[in-house]
């Protein structure tokens, strides 16, 4: 991998790794398009070190809030029934399914997973998922004709229930094409949540289970033909570029729908197909790395 090629990588998955589009399929796609070899499973997984850097910054607060209270859980009961303290067991709880899918499935989601006509499907049908979540979201925010304003839940009606619900939503990501966030926002928008309390969760849920893929893939940096020079690099232009798109995602979410998102995936997957189906692309474009 050039050191270009790892700039614009880093630069995708800094774009895209908040945003309800799918990160690891516009890595995937970018290579494709380029003519590049796909960055690889492992790549993905370390330039996302950098992006989740950004989260614990720019959360950093909530982050410390939740951490303190749920050490002091440990050994004080009194604190248990405290809403950080239970938001830490909530988000352990959460990351289980990701953590062993994450581990069952490693030589699908290195493999076939990364199927071009799988990930454009994904596109599409999780597109479809978000944009009828965010229309029900907005039918209970605004009402309508014969129909009133219905309060949705925040996180502090957060469940374990619920957590593990988000939890495996967060694991579909595994395949690319269904986006971290785009699953989780949506798994919580069909809930009854707020946006704003879906998304804050979803950030929040990925970072023991981004982090810990990462630590894991860190064994496969500087195999084939991606070093550890450009990997570094990309993972560090994916934090720079990443922390803007939170503080900028955070703020649209509270007053705009998910709708250009949720056509754009749409109308991606089905180009994606055209280019397969016409052998433009192959289903395993850019494979062939070492």
């Amino acid at each position: 991998m050039s050191w270009f090629e790892s700039l614009i990588l880093g630069l995708v998955q800094g774009l895209t790794e908040f945003l309800p589009i799918s990160s690891s399929a516009h890595l995937r796609l970018t290579a494709a398009f380029a003519g590049w070899h796909d960055p690889g499973a492992a790549f993905t997984a370390i330039t996302q070190i950098g992006t989740e850097t950004a989260v614990l910054i720019y959360f950093r607060k909530d982050i410390a809030r939740i951490v303190g209270a749920w050490f002091r859980s440990l050994t004080d009961k009194a604190m248990r029934r405290d809403h950080d303290a239970q938001m830490g067991w909530l988000v352990i709880v959460g990351s289980i399914p990701i953590g062993v899918l994450g581990v069952t499935l490693k030589d699908q989601i290195e493999g076939p997973f990364r199927d071009l006509r799988l990930t454009a499907t994904m596109l599409i049908v999780m597109g479809i998922v978000l944009g009828v979540a965010d229309r029900l979201a907005a039918r209970d925010e605004t009402g309508g004709k014969h129909r009133v304003v219905r309060e949705r839940k925040s996180l502090r009606d957060l469940s374990v229930k619920d957590g593990l619900i988000f939890g495996v939503c967060q694991a579909m990501a595994l395949i690319p094409g269904v986006s971290r966030s785009g699953a989780t926002i949506s798994g919580g928008l069909l809930m009854g949540y707020t946006r704003e309390a879906a998304a804050r969760y979803s950030f929040l849920l990925a970072i023991p289970a981004v982090l810990a893929s990462g630590v894991f893939e860190l064994k496969d940096a500087g195999e084939g033909h991606v070093a550890w020079g450009p990997t570094v690099f990309a993972t560090v232009i994916a934090f720079a570029v990443g922390y803007a798109v939170i503080a900028w995602f955070m703020k649209f979410i509270t007053t705009k729908s998910f709708m250009p998102f949720v056509v754009y995936r749409i109308i991606l997957g089905i180009l994606i197909f055209a280019l397969v189906g016409t052998g433009v692309l192959s289903p395993e474009a850019g494979e062939s790395a070492g």
